[in-house]
């Protein structure tokens, strides 16, 4: 079992490691394809009014997402990570296709649901390798350059087919860059990526993290830690869907055209991206409660402060602070749910945590469009950026700081 062969750091495995971080920029380039142009389309080409059924692309995406997500932890350790990985692409690769050649809005519907279990399949394999491979020492480091990549990748796609929307129109040439990150992502998976059970079984056999007798509800609520983990995840992907399907239209609606809201929309994403390579390795010095304490409240503070925005520059860096504040967060939530859980509970309680997080996309889809179809765009801004900063102070008293964070709180950083 513990052969020479088989060692966890991202040192000794920095080759498999940077080819997963390059196959998640992929992953987070086929959601980046929808972020700026989806609701236009929705507007210009099937003349959808209502913010409800506008955003009703991102509740299918949410819910499909996070029930993949689930069951990717479920079965990631029967079948293997690689195969569910390439699983997830083969999901991906009509996507690009019925968003351009939609009819109707039914089949951008049906494009968002094999998004979603593309996503869940593909970004929770890539997650639960790094994980892997890593071991207990940069794992936060190791998630920072994880979503990194994907959310960079996000914002670049987000912006590119903002531009190309803007030069040549909404449909179909967008897309075309759809068909490429599917075509390359798969290529990568199923020829460059290797599994990584052996490193599991490695690590298992020094973890001393008792396991849960519940997996599912320790790690949706029972469990102090997990449990304020999961709740802030849920609240952050809440806000996140708010600001995909609401914020172009509140931008489009204060006079900037596609190409400045394809700038104002990336802008956050990429924030978000770019932070987490210097954030990530901060949840392997620090206590992790005092990181989702800072990181939700600064999303909050962005999204109130969006209510009196209306220059380019304010709403520029309004979206930095939001994501600057996401990018503490994010690997964050999966540092320390590793933390919390033994080796082979990990892909279940991660997959359960995922379910719980992208849930919030669905959540924050219909309950903003609800209230913006009865109060208007401000009032959701203004009611999801109190709903984070609640999310803040149940972190705050709730969660503590692991054993491994004992010398942040000597020095100061434990609030």
């Amino acid at each position: 079992m513990n052969t020479p062969s088989i060692q966890l750091g991202l040192k000794e495995n920095w080759k498999q490691f940077s080819i997963l971080v390059f196959v998640n920029a992929f992953v987070g380039g086929m959601v980046g394809l929808e972020r700026t142009i989806i609701p236009q389309i929705a507007e210009a080409d099937f003349g959808m009014a209502a913010k409800t059924a506008i955003l009703s692309f991102i509740v299918v995406f949410g819910i499909t997402k996070a029930i993949t997500n689930y069951y990717t932890g479920i079965l990631a350790t029967k079948f293997g990570r690689k195969r569910l990985l390439v699983v997830g692409w083969l999901f991906a690769l009509p996507v690009p296709v019925m968003l351009m050649e939609a009819t109707s809005w039914n089949w951008i519907i049906a494009a968002n649901i094999l998004l979603g279990i593309n996503q869940g399949l593909a970004w929770s394999s890539t997650v639960v390798m790094k994980i892997d491979l890593v071991g207990e020492k940069n794992r936060g480091f190791a998630m920072g350059l994880n979503e990194f990549a994907g959310y960079i990748a996000l914002a670049v796609i987000a912006y590119v087919t903002g531009w190309i929307a803007h030069e040549y129109g909404l449909r179909p040439y967008p897309f075309y860059v759809g068909i490429g990150l599917a075509i390359v992502g798969l290529t990568l998976s199923v020829f460059f990526v290797k599994d990584t059970d052996k490193h599991v079984l490695l690590e298992s056999t020094t973890r001393t993290v008792p396991k849960l007798k519940n997996v599912f509800w320790e790690t949706t609520w029972k469990h102090k830690d997990l449990g304020s983990v999961t709740q802030a995840g849920l609240v952050n992907n809440l806000n996140d869907g708010m600001v995909w399907g609401l914020f172009p239209l509140l931008l489009a609606s204060k006079g900037f055209n596609l190409n400045e809201i394809g700038i104002i929309v990336a802008t956050y994403p990429a924030v978000w991206g770019m932070g987490q390579l210097f954030t990530g390795s901060l949840a392997d010095k620090y206590c992790k409660r005092t990181l989702l304490f800072w990181g939700m409240f600064l999303q909050g503070f962005a999204l109130v402060a969006m209510i009196w925005a209306n220059s380019f520059l304010f709403f520029i860096v309004l979206s930095a602070l939001l994501g600057v504040g996401t990018a503490i967060v994010y690997p964050t939530f999966l540092a320390a749910v590793s933390d919390y859980t033994h080796p082979h509970q990990r892909p279940q309680s991660i997959g359960i945590f995922r379910l719980w997080r992208d849930l919030g996309y669905a959540i924050g889809a219909i309950l903003t469009g609800l209230i913006a179809d009865q109060f208007g765009l401000i009032a959701p801004v203004l009611s999801i950026g109190l709903l984070t900063i609640a999310s803040s102070v149940i972190v705050q008293y709730r969660m503590g700081c692991s054993k491994k964070t004992f010398e942040s709180k000597r020095l100061g950083f434990s609030i």
